[in-house]
């Protein structure tokens, strides 16, 4: 099974390497040279590490493909995975991204749209769901909103606080107030 341990970012100086978003929670033991990667989109790999290292908060990759910044930015944006053994399904620390995707978005039995991404973010991760009109729906995945994550099923559940679906809608973006057109 394959297995998305990171995200490539922007290119970072002139030698080829890139930002990474981090998708895994050993990022040491994950990204040292050597270490082969499958890519997505797949023309763009395979990628192997030449070297690894943090600058504050942020890593930063050089694979042996890569040798100038032109070369890096071609692939920003581009997926990492490894090949892994099955998860343990006893395993309830979280989600990941190839477990949500595809999944109906339910508030109570009723379909409000599709998981088509995880947003995995330092604060907190978020769902991200294409709603049944189109619009793209930013939930955050906390067990307050998704009580339940039921792949056998083929759903997650939401319980979303008032107005988090309209928060992204044409309405709430307009700047219309509804009133006089005056502002205080």
């Amino acid at each position: 099974m394959q297995l998305q341990v990171a995200r490539i970012g922007k290119p970072h100086g002139i030698r080829g390497e890139v930002t990474v978003q981090v998708l895994t929670d050993a990022p040491e033991s994950r990204f040292v040279p050597g270490t082969e990667f499958l890519v997505e989109p797949a023309k763009l790999g395979p990628l192997t590490v030449r070297s690894a290292r943090w600058n504050k908060d942020i890593l930063l990759l050089g694979f042996e493909e890569i040798a100038d910044r032109n070369a890096a930015e071609v692939i920003r944006g581009a997926k990492l995975f490894v090949e892994t053994e099955e998860l343990d399904d006893d395993d309830e620390e979280g989600w990941y991204e190839h477990e949500l995707v595809g999944l109906e978005a339910r508030v109570g039995s009723q379909v409000v749209g599709r998981v088509t991404a995880l947003n995995t973010l330092p604060a907190q991760d978020l769902l991200v769901i294409e709603g049944a009109d189109g619009r793209e729906i930013l939930v955050p995945f906390v067990e307050e909103i998704v009580p339940e994550v039921n792949p056998d099923g083929g759903y997650v559940l939401l319980v979303p606080p008032p107005g988090l679906f309209e928060l992204n809608s044409d309405e709430a973006n307009s700047g219309d107030d509804g009133g006089t057109g005056d502002r205080a």
